[in-house]
């Protein structure tokens, strides 16, 4: 990794929870957990979006520092650079994934992990909605860490929601 990685990408080192919940199966019917807390507001988010009508599934949530580099390694193998790695995943130790509060969503009829997320019904549903429940995209467009808009990729932040019954501030 380059020695002024989180410096550079305006991130700091995440660690990883002393305890994890879990929020059941990705769609590959791996098991998957967030801290208890995140995954609380995950059950929320998605019982939400469930009654008006939007199937959210996960792809990926909780991942060590260790799988982290697994990941990267594998890319390396298939001949991809650590530049163009970084553009797309957090370095080890970097990743939101670390902390439990992060899940990557997609929803029937969308690839995972494709920007074509962003044209589903789930997309706009949580873009709308998503906060109520303390979750915020990480990665829009242009964001100032380098990594690729990922509109498929929500974290929790403890202290963030907002009550559905009240406006947001402009």
């Amino acid at each position: 990794m380059p020695r002024d990685y989180g410096r550079a990408r305006l991130l700091r080192p995440v660690r990883e929870p002393r305890e994890l919940a879990g929020i059941g199966t990705d769609i590959h019917g791996r098991p998957q957990w967030l801290a208890p807390r995140a995954a609380r507001a995950f059950f929320r988010l998605k019982g939400a979006a469930g009654d008006d009508g939007i199937d959210l599934q996960v792809v990926s949530a909780f991942r060590s520092a260790e799988y982290q580099l697994g990941i990267l390694e594998r890319k390396l193998q298939r001949g991809q650079t650590i530049d163009e790695i970084l553009r797309v995943s957090a370095a080890p130790g970097y990743s939101e994934h670390h902390s439990g509060r992060v899940v990557d969503l997609t929803t029937p009829g969308y690839a995972a992990l494709e920007e074509e997320f962003e044209q589903s019904p789930a997309f706009a549903w949580l873009a709308r909605r998503a906060r109520e429940f303390g979750f915020a995209l990480s990665y829009p467009r242009g964001n100032p860490h380098g990594i690729a808009y990922e509109p498929w990729h929500w974290c929790w932040h403890a202290g963030r929601r907002r009550d559905a019954t009240r406006p947001a501030r402009s």
